[in-house]
């Protein structure tokens, strides 16, 4: 793990005190500017390709949902998205969640106007110590995340809590009286423990809302998708070895 993180650039400097103790505290934090505008330009045009082209089967690898748009198995679908599992400020934000780690899932969601709302959740399982965490989950944002548009609501603190939200709430899509909407610019890359209670929520406005899903786990448990098992030939020719390693393929 070391020697491919070491390989990849990162360094005790890659983040800093105040993103650690914000996962550490609250289970999130926001790395800003880790995409820039070019490079958001050409993502976003990639993304309207992709679903052009992959039609009703958008999402079909890993799972499709009514009201948004869905892309799975990014790593396959262009270089261009290497970055989201190769980014130094990002693989060490999620090493300080999980002390060994692969990427689970490369994937994209769109809420589209009027839908979006998801109930809160958590991935993992509830956990009772910090040495429990299962899995890390970072949101690309693609575009802006407002008030407005179906930013992520997440409660902090609650991947701490060693309770699932369905425990303390009869209705999951309700508000919960600590939530907060994480809102930030187009290219800030957001981590979160995915132990976090989190989910999506109205998109009140007349254009989609896109980001990508960087989605990490345990490296002895199982993968959202089977990287092994996807992989395509030209992918893995490109690919570092260090970058294989975080995929878990050989």
């Amino acid at each position: 793990m070391t020697t491919a993180l070491t390989s990849l650039g990162v360094t005790a400097d890659s983040v800093d005190d105040s993103v650690r103790e914000r996962l550490d505290r609250d289970g999130y934090a926001a790395l800003p500017g880790v995409l820039s505008a070019e490079q958001l330009e050409l993502i976003r045009a990639r993304l309207d390709e992709l679903l052009a082209a992959e039609g009703d089967k958008a999402g079909v690898e890993v799972h499709q949902e009514r009201g948004t748009d869905r892309l799975a198995d990014l790593v396959n679908k262009d270089p261009m998205f290497d970055v989201c599992f190769t980014d130094p400020r990002l693989l060490a934000s999620v090493g300080h969640v999980l002390p060994d780690f692969k990427l689970s899932s490369l994937n994209f969601r769109a809420a589209q106007p009027g839908s979006g709302l998801q109930e809160l959740h958590a991935e993992g399982g509830p956990v009772t110590g910090l040495d429990q965490f299962q899995v890390c989950n970072s949101l690309w944002l693609v575009d802006d995340f407002t008030t407005e548009n179906g930013a992520t609501r997440v409660v902090p603190g609650s991947h701490r809590a060693g309770k699932a939200p369905g425990d303390v709430m009869s209705d999951r899509r309700a508000t919960h009286p600590d939530e907060v909407l994480v809102t930030a610019p187009a290219g800030t890359v957001v981590v979160f423990n995915s132990h976090l209670w989190h989910g999506g929520t109205v998109n009140r406005t007349s254009r989609s809302r896109r980001a990508m899903h960087a989605y990490f786990t345990r490296r002895a448990n199982g993968q959202q998708l089977d990287q092994q098992k996807f992989i395509r030939p030209e992918t893995l020719a490109r690919l570092t070895p260090a970058a294989r390693f975080i995929l878990d393929v050989t």
